[in-house]
């Protein structure tokens, strides 16, 4: 996840603020992460990266498991919290670096995010993309303040793509990972496209609205250190409502009360309550 401006984090994830002074808008991935359930890749991913730790060191696992069996425990239960925060910093600095080979300014050396910078420039290469001439817009900021939230697109490209070769405006999301299949799509990424898609509002550099790019189709480029692919998603108005639908649900997860405010109900014959019986 990349640090767009305006963006902020609080105790209920990332939040926008608006320049234009209007009330703070709910990021899109923080709606995803609270509203779309993801236990069903999180927790299998999760319990092969401990049996991957125990496999790999059995042995010493055992050993450990003799000498100190409540650290061994705490060790196993952070590994996919720790591996977590450590794909999400790579994904943030490829995005980074991908921002700065499409504007073409310097980055410092990063061996691990070079592969995937090459696999987006080849991406760009086998397009044929003139920058200049292709680039639409990138790490671009758009509003949807009538529903109350925002998000940040990844790059919004003319590719070839309609009848006749007709140049068509993509918008595209980078999704690395070091691992997972390059053909992987998961069920909320076209929602999240979705949202960027149909915000109608983009901010330029200097906090100015201007009307967002009218975007044609939208798709997920999933870069890996060895390849990549380009994968179109569904982006239209079915899966636009099925984001709002979360947005409303995400407020009203993060609007609920804590759970001291909730009232106990004991039984009339508990001691402290009134025992109301039938005259």
């Amino acid at each position: 996840m990349t640090n767009p401006r305006h963006a902020r984090d609080t105790e209920r994830g990332r939040y926008y603020s608006d320049p234009a002074g209007g009330p703070d808008l709910i990021s899109v991935t923080n709606v995803l992460g609270t509203a779309v359930n993801k236990s069903f890749a999180l927790v299998p991913w999760g319990a092969g990266l401990v049996a991957d730790h125990v496999i790999a060191d059995p042995i010493g696992t055992a050993r450990r498991a003799r000498s100190d069996r409540a650290a061994l425990r705490k060790q196993l239960v952070a590994l996919p919290s720790g591996n977590a925060e450590k794909a999400s910093n790579l994904g943030t600095r490829v995005h980074k670096r991908a921002e700065q080979l499409v504007l073409g300014t310097p980055y410092p050396a990063d061996p691990e995010v070079e592969p995937y910078a090459q696999q987006l420039a080849r991406f760009f290469r086998l397009w044929r993309v003139d920058v200049d001439r292709d680039v639409e817009a990138t790490e671009t900021t758009v509003f949807h303040r009538k529903y109350g939230y925002a998000g940040t697109g990844d790059l919004w490209l003319w590719l070839p793509t309609g009848r006749f070769r007709r140049r068509q405006l993509w918008l595209i999301d980078y999704k690395t990972s070091a691992k997972k299949p390059v053909h992987t799509v998961y069920a909320e990424q076209p929602m999240q496209l979705a949202a960027l898609r149909h915000a109608p509002v983009a901010l330029l550099a200097d906090d100015t609205d201007i009307e967002a790019p009218r975007v044609h189709r939208t798709a997920l480029l999933n870069l890996r250190p060895r390849s990549h692919r380009l994968i179109e998603v569904p982006s239209g108005r079915p899966v636009f409502r099925a984001f709002l639908g979360a947005v409303r649900t995400a407020r009203y997860v993060h609007g609920a009360p804590a759970a001291s405010a909730y009232p106990t109900i004991l039984p009339p014959w508990a001691p402290g309550s009134t025992d109301r019986k039938a005259a």
